[in-house]
């Protein structure tokens, strides 16, 4: 590599060089979804960025192994209830029923936004013997202790032997122990409010339950991560990533467990995506700020004027930084509508240039060279997806002035033409993982004209009572895939998923 990969690790809150604990080898594990319910546009955002990661440190060279597993064990809702179990009671299936039923439509999702499948991806059901070795291995260490069939990590013990504790999150140890003088006296079987449970005695309507050196029970939420990290990975292992939410307990609960268990910190290097808003506000079910991928893609929802194709809103989510909020709204969704068409315009005017075998390579061509240089700076400064794509999008302008003569083909060499055309095709396609759509190509809106022509068609047979036809565009429309909605402001369309 000509340019060394800096990252921006969150143990040490600062950006790091990249270097692989095996040259040549990258091992990364990202936390999946709990399958209780469909995946939400954090979810997707969270998993699009770490599938830039996965691509682009593939097209580095790395063999990247690349494990993210499914936790089909429900951890505990704030409420007590375990969320497999509350799924299940909600839909009146078993809990593995629950599982497979949203684990399938996790991979659904993944395959519309074009996210690749992880090299493994474990699900924490079929690795209990692996979580329990480890509860063993912590026991046996001094930093857990067992009451009444549950086991718990002794974080006051942990911190105080190791001084880790809340290295990754950065919770202030003073305010933990002022929490335990405070709260001590709540806790029914923990000696100090801030520690975990690693396993659970099932009570006795619990119905996913396994038999351990403990009791009858299930493992505790962050040990599954710890146990398949380690399983596929190794005690010590490159990268880990997930939301930022996940930073604290989880993720810091996970530095822990891996301490307490071999002595080691298991990944070197941790990664977060920053939070989704909707209209500059966190999504909220309670007060009606919230939109699902599927109300996105097909604009059946009062937040959207129309539904936007999967590629337009990877497009979008790519162009802010992973590590900075991303705030979803209409307006921002049509910009990036438009320019996820002049993008695929560029890239098809591109292919249509031919090389002059006579051209005298002079300022243009030096500064092509430039500006493709300049996309990987961008990508190898923490994966900065908007600053790649802007100098791409300077790219695109010289394409088109190209085409339109306002620049000569003489200034630029044949091999600088044929690398801006395999830059172009690695890094749309294959690392930023775009896809030319049906539903975006044209800057002229060829599509978007013809539904609207059909909506007025319709608009005239309902307004004609004519219910045969309005009913006959409806399923027509329906067999390709294709949605009206009908609102207040007027009837838009948007894609069916």
């Amino acid at each position: 590599m000509s340019n060394e990969l800096k990252l921006y690790n969150s143990l040490s809150r600062e950006k790091e060089t990249f270097q692989p604990l095996k040259e040549g080898y990258v091992g990364m594990y990202v936390c999946g979804p709990t399958v209780y319910y469909d995946a939400h546009l954090g979810n997707c955002r969270t998993f699009i960025s770490f599938d830039v990661i996965y691509r682009y440190l593939t097209h580095l060279g790395y063999r990247v192994r690349y494990v993210r597993n499914i936790t089909d064990v429900g951890h505990l809702l704030d409420d007590g209830e375990d969320r497999m179990l509350k799924g299940a009671r909600l839909e009146q299936l078993e809990p593995m029923e629950v599982a497979q039923k949203y684990t399938v439509g996790f991979h659904e999702m993944m395959r519309i936004f074009n996210v690749l499948p992880p090299s493994i991806e474990p699900r924490a059901t079929g690795h209990i013997p692996e979580q329990i070795e480890m509860v063993q291995d912590i026991l046996k260490n001094g930093y857990a202790y067992e009451v009444n069939g549950s086991v718990y990590f002794d974080t006051l013990k942990f911190m105080q032997q190791t001084g880790l504790y809340g290295t990754l999150s950065g919770r202030n140890v003073e305010e933990l122990m002022a929490e335990s003088r405070d709260n001590l006296k709540n806790q029914s079987e923990k000696r100090h409010p801030a520690d975990f449970a690693i396993w659970m005695k099932a009570s006795p309507e619990h119905i996913m339950r396994w038999r351990s050196p403990w009791s009858e029970g299930f493992p505790g939420w962050h040990l599954e991560c710890s146990a398949m990290s380690t399983k596929y990975l190794g005690a010590e292992f490159d990268l880990h990533g997930g939301g930022n939410d996940l930073k604290f307990p989880h993720h810091e609960n996970e530095v822990a467990q891996n301490f307490g268990s071999c002595q080691c910190k298991g990944a070197r290097y941790w990664m977060h995506t920053n939070m989704l808003l909707l209209n500059g506000k966190k999504m909220s079910k309670s007060d009606g700020n919230t939109i699902s991928p599927h109300e996105l893609i097909a604009g059946d929802s009062a937040h959207v004027t129309k539904g936007y194709s999967p590629m337009v809103v990877r497009f979008f989510m790519l162009q802010t930084h992973y590590r900075s909020t991303l705030d979803l709204t209409d307006e921002a969704l049509q910009a990036a509508d438009k320019g996820f068409r002049r993008l695929m315009d560029g890239h098809k005017t591109l292919q249509s240039l031919q090389a002059l075998p006579d051209a005298q390579p002079g300022a243009l061509d030096a500064e092509l060279l430039e500006l493709m240089a300049g996309v990987a700076d961008e990508m190898n400064d923490d994966f900065n997806t908007p600053k790649a794509l802007a100098r791409i999008f300077e790219l695109v302008s010289r394409i088109n002035a190209l085409k339109g003569g306002q620049l000569s083909l003489d200034q630029v060499a044949p091999d600088t033409l044929d690398r801006l055309k395999q830059l172009f095709q690695e890094f749309i396609f294959g690392i930023f993982g775009l896809q030319n759509d049906d539903a975006a190509d044209g800057d002229d809106g060829t599509l978007d004209g013809l539904m609207q022509l059909i909506i007025d068609i319709r608009a005239e047979a309902r307004t004609r009572k004519d219910w045969g036809t309005s009913d006959k565009i409806r399923d027509a429309l329906k067999a390709l895939s294709l949605q009206l909605k009908d609102g207040k402001e007027g009837t838009s369309w948007g894609r069916e998923v």
